[in-house]
């Protein structure tokens, strides 16, 4: 006999739609599974086989085929578990019942219980949008599957479960999603807690109210790290559509936290420079997100960043451009989001000193280039704020009062993104940092003082185009953050003033 179930399969952030058909047939017992299956899908035939014995139920002794649909997509992962065994009990009339408009995804343990699985919310997606009413998940991922609106989710605790729910005599009632609850978010560092580095703190708040691009530079122990922790502090919160698509890139990673089925605060990622190609960019033999992806809509932290290699911080160019990231595999091409905010944070030079007022530099001139030079031109062009961080005085240190609370930084932060919500309405785009040059030209106009400022800038500072652009956009947030519509001679000095010195 045969039966059809329908499961779901896993590309890049998306989902989409496979028929698990299972035919029970004369034959010696055998069990083959065809469509492209990986390893883990081909050993589901031995997890099945044990789950259904130790549940109560009776795994056929005959010729059993699955057919996993479309034949020509990669399957990958145990989430087959669970529709498989149901396709046997539906072809070996041990079950009677429509699954039709419903679908099936978990993993079996040996003795039945359903395991969690990954990428739970861009499957609910998949269902949803595909006309399914129902679907049936792991007990641990129900949360996930019920942040999608109008499809009803069972949670699963086992097979035996399962089947007396579609016998009709233990039904399992759906999961009804807990009412939200508006926990505030704990941060490591608060910005009323960092001694001095006022002008460094300004900088951060401009780059959180436009999400640009940081680079901090300053001898060890001048507080470039701390700096950084505290930028989560200052950040807008989410909104439900960001967090959505940040759930679902977690959830594809196998990272999202249990008991968080949807990520409300804005990601931060501070991988060492120790890290790997497909760490930090994604890959994989089926291509997975990498720090770049997980730190999508958030800040991706990069310490010690001369220390990367060379190849790691030359790929950071095109995501930085793009704001999305395309690996391209033997198994496939997948693009992952990757509109981050880059904080990076460096030393002068090797030992640390160079340019300190108190500690002699022991580097030579060469030393110091060839340093600094690890960082290439066309890299330091696409970040907006290059910002000196100098010792802190024992003055400042060991004054008990403390400076401004990161809260009453957020809240400018925030009317400044609202501001720009407003400007991009219906465009898809997020913040100032997102703009291309249409948005440029329509949006950072500046008057006849600002224009003389800004050639005098270019010709003295000998700036390219792109660094142009990015003057402009980082005038327009400082624009915000005071609350003016237009772009004041003030604005444009203070951008201009956060872009480097040096020619690298």
């Amino acid at each position: 006999m045969l039966a059809k179930v329908t499961s779901f399969a896993l590309i890049g952030l998306e989902s989409t739609l496979v028929d698990v058909e299972v035919d029970i047939s004369r034959g010696l017992p055998s069990q083959i599974i065809v469509g492209l299956p990986d390893a883990a899908v081909r050993e589901s035939s031995e997890r099945v086989r044990a789950a259904l014995v130790n549940s109560g139920l009776v795994h056929p002794r005959a010729r059993l085929t699955v057919n996993l649909a479309p034949a020509d997509l990669r399957k990958a992962g145990p989430a087959y578990d669970l529709p498989i065994a149901v396709g046997i009990l539906l072809a070996s009339e041990q079950v009677g019942a429509d699954l039709s408009e419903a679908g099936l995804v978990g993993e079996l343990s040996l003795d039945g219980q359903v395991r969690s699985v990954t990428g739970m919310l861009p499957m609910a997606v998949a269902a949803h949008e595909r006309g399914l009413s129902t679907i049936y998940v792991p007990e641990s991922n129900a949360a996930e599957a019920a942040l999608v609106q109008g499809l009803e989710v069972v949670p699963v605790a086992s097979l035996a479960s399962l089947v007396g729910h579609l016998h009709g005599y233990a039904p399992i009632p759906p999961y009804m999603p807990p009412a939200a609850a508006g926990e505030a978010p704990i941060y490591a560092v608060d910005f009323r807690d960092v001694k001095g580095q006022e002008h460094v703190k300004r900088a951060l708040e401009v780059a959180a109210a436009g999400a640009h691009n940081v680079l901090l530079s300053g001898p060890p122990g001048s507080g470039k790290t701390l700096l950084a922790r505290g930028v989560p502090s200052i950040l807008p919160q989410m909104t439900f559509q960001e967090s959505l698509t940040v759930t679902k890139i977690y959830s594809v990673a196998g990272q999202l936290p249990a008991g968080t089925p949807l990520i409300r605060h804005r990601p931060y990622r501070a991988p060492h420079h120790t890290i790997s190609f497909a760490g930090l960019v994604g890959g994989g033999k089926v291509p997975g997100p990498g720090e770049i992806s997980l730190a999508h809509r958030g800040v991706l932290f990069l310490d010690e960043l001369p220390e990367f290699g060379t190849r790691l911080l030359e790929m950071l160019r095109q995501p930085m451009e793009d704001k999305q990231l395309t690996i391209a595999r033997s198994a496939g091409t997948l693009t992952f989001p990757s509109n981050f905010m880059l904080i990076g944070a460096m030393n002068p030079c090797p030992c640390g000193w160079y340019g300190d007022p108190v500690k002699e530099c022991t580097c030579s001139n060469s030393m110091v280039s060839r340093y600094q030079k690890r960082i290439s031109g066309p890299l330091l062009d696409r970040i907006d704020i290059h910002i000196d961080v100098p010792r802190v005085e024992y003055e400042k240190l060991s004054d008990d009062r403390l400076g401004e609370p990161s809260e009453t930084i957020r809240a400018r932060v925030e009317a400044a993104r609202g501001r720009q919500r407003q400007r991009f309405a219906g465009t898809g785009l997020m913040s100032n940092a997102d703009m291309g040059p249409a948005e440029v030209r329509d949006h950072c106009q500046v008057d006849e003082a600002g224009k003389s400022l800004l050639r005098a800038a270019m010709q003295q500072l000998h700036m390219s185009a792109r660094a142009y652009h990015r003057i402009l956009k980082l005038a327009r947030t400082i624009a915000d953050l005071a609350g003016s519509e237009k772009i004041e001679t003030a604005h444009l000095a203070e951008a201009i003033q956060y872009r480097p010195r040096r020619q690298v």
